[in-house]
C-alpha cells in the first residue's frame, strides 16, 4: 500500500512538472532546432507535424540556429518517414536543404532521440531547441540533458488539432518519464 501510495504521489507531482513545462518557450539560441515526429500520411504531414514544423521555420527564420533536425521513422507506410517528410515539408517552406538534418529511424522517442543524439554528436553540435507539443517537452529535455546536450523547450502553436485532455497527456508523459528512468525505452 505505502508503494503505491508513493508511485501515486510521484506521478501527480510529475504530472504538475509537465503541466508547467508545458507553457513554457524557452527559445533561445542554440546549435539546432530538433522537431519531434508525429504522424504522416502519404508524404503529407499529419496537422500536428505542420504545426511543429512551422513553429520550427520561425525559430529558424529568427537565426535561433544554423540547423534544423527531423525527427522520426516510418509509420503507416514503408515509403515515408515523419523525419523525411518533415524534411521535404521545409524545404517547401524555404529552408535550404544543407540547413535540414533528417533522423528517420526512430519508432518511438527514446529511440529517435538516441539516434539523433549520435548524429549531433558527430556534427558537434552540443544545444539544441526542442519543438513538439507542450506535454511532450519535459521528458523530451530531460533525455536530450542526460546525453549531455543542452536542451531547451519550445511548444508548438496549439492550433486545432481536437487534442484530448491536457491534464491526461501530461499524466501518459509522467508515466513514460517513469518507465524511461528505470530503463524502458518509450
Amino acid at each position: 500500500m505505502v508503494l503505491v501510495v508513493f508511485v501515486l504521489g510521484y506521478l501527480t507531482a510529475l504530472t504538475i512538472r509537465i503541466g508547467r513545462q508545458s507553457t513554457r518557450d524557452e527559445a533561445r539560441p542554440a546549435d539546432v532546432i530538433i522537431v519531434m515526429g508525429a504522424a504522416e500520411y502519404r508524404g503529407h504531414p499529419s496537422p500536428v507535424l505542420k504545426l511543429r514544423l512551422d513553429h520550427a521555420v520561425t525559430l529558424y527564420q529568427k537565426r535561433l540556429a544554423r540547423y534544423i533536425m527531423t525527427t522520426g521513422g516510418a509509420g503507416g507506410d514503408p515509403s515515408f518517414t515523419e523525419g523525411g517528410v518533415g524534411r521535404s515539408y521545409l524545404i517547401d517552406r524555404g529552408v535550404p536543404a544543407e540547413a535540414i538534418i533528417v533522423e528517420d529511424q526512430g519508432e518511438s522517442t527514446a529511440y529517435s532521440l538516441s539516434a539523433a543524439s549520435e548524429i549531433l554528436r558527430r556534427m558537434n553540435l552540443h544545444s539544441c531547441i526542442i519543438v513538439s507539443d507542450g506535454y511532450h517537452l519535459f521528458r523530451v529535455k530531460r533525455i536530450l540533458q542526460r546525453e549531455g546536450f543542452v536542451a531547451y523547450g519550445s511548444p508548438r502553436e496549439p492550433g486545432d488539432t481536437a487534442v484530448p485532455k491536457e491534464w491526461w497527456q501530461y499524466f501518459r508523459q509522467a508515466v513514460a518519464y517513469g518507465l524511461w528512468r528505470i530503463g524502458v525505452r518509450v
